[in-house]
């Protein structure tokens, strides 16, 4: 596909009455149907944003601002400063409205007045080279520094004055492999496993076997897979894969030759 996408940087210079330094940024491929509504969109989801209740405005180098309509429409009636000419940005596409090497400015919440610096590139991008997908809405594939709350908020209850709770003794569960944590699994009913195949119910067989021990039943409840196979083979075909995997890693007494007939089964 040919480079016909915009690369935009947009570096974060602060908010909040804050300036950061380094700037936080994000390179976003921006497609030649793409509003600055959409822009706007994909800078607020990249730059962590939650609370998306706010105006957002982008100033151009000529004084054109592109907001909403209305937003566009109040600053444009202003009784106060020169004449200011808008853009409705749900409708005005980036592409046709910039060139590469434009800069301009991106205001998130005009009061916290998070503010970017934004330039387009010189170079245009193929977004399947620079993404590996041809997104529907503008998407950042390159990026750098730590992304401040939009409230500056470090944990769900600050306030602001409280201090820093205590930091857990352990990790948590999730961070070395302790969760879920897994129970002893029961060991599987055998003639509740025989009378599911005799009833020839596959909704039995499987309730009778999920979530229950059988490797030490693995005749038994491979006696069952000729049957989930025969009504339904497609979905079904992952737990006879499973049965074949456990004969063959555990290797008893008639595991090998019961894999290869459920093996010759698979592939009819």
């Amino acid at each position: 596909m040919a480079r016909s996408w915009l690369s935009v940087t947009v570096e974060l210079l602060g908010g909040r009455g804050e300036e950061f330094w380094p700037w936080p940024g994000r390179i976003f491929a921006v497609g030649p149907s793409h509003t600055f509504a959409d822009l706007a969109h994909a800078i607020n989801g990249a730059f962590a944003r939650w609370d998306l209740s706010h105006l957002s405005m982008f100033t151009l180098a000529d004084g054109t601002l592109v907001a909403d309509s209305e937003t566009v429409g109040e600053l444009t009636e202003s009784p106060f400063g020169p004449i200011t000419l808008g853009l409705d940005m749900d409708s005005a596409k980036v592409a046709k409205t910039l060139q590469p090497g434009a800069e301009f400015r991106f205001v998130f919440d005009l009061g916290d007045d998070w503010t970017h610096r934004c330039v387009i590139e010189e170079e245009k991008v193929d977004p399947v080279e620079v993404l590996g997908i041809r997104p529907s809405a503008p998407l950042s594939y390159w990026g750098w520094g730590a992304m401040p709350d939009q409230y500056g908020r470090r944990w769900a209850d600050d306030d602001g004055q409280g201090r820093t709770p205590r930091r857990p003794n352990a990790p948590h569960p999730m961070l070395d492999g302790a969760w879920p944590q897994q129970n002893q699994a029961e060991p599987v009913d055998i003639a509740e496993v025989r009378a599911a195949v005799e009833a020839e119910d596959v909704g039995r067989y499987l309730a009778a076997i999920t979530g229950r021990e059988i490797d030490n039943d693995l005749h038994e409840v491979a006696a069952g897979i000729r049957m989930v196979l025969a009504q339904q083979r497609g979905s079904m075909e992952a737990v006879a894969l499973s049965i074949v995997n456990r004969l063959t890693f555990r290797r008893g007494p008639g595991d090998e030759e019961l894999a290869e007939t459920l093996l010759a089964q698979l592939r009819h």
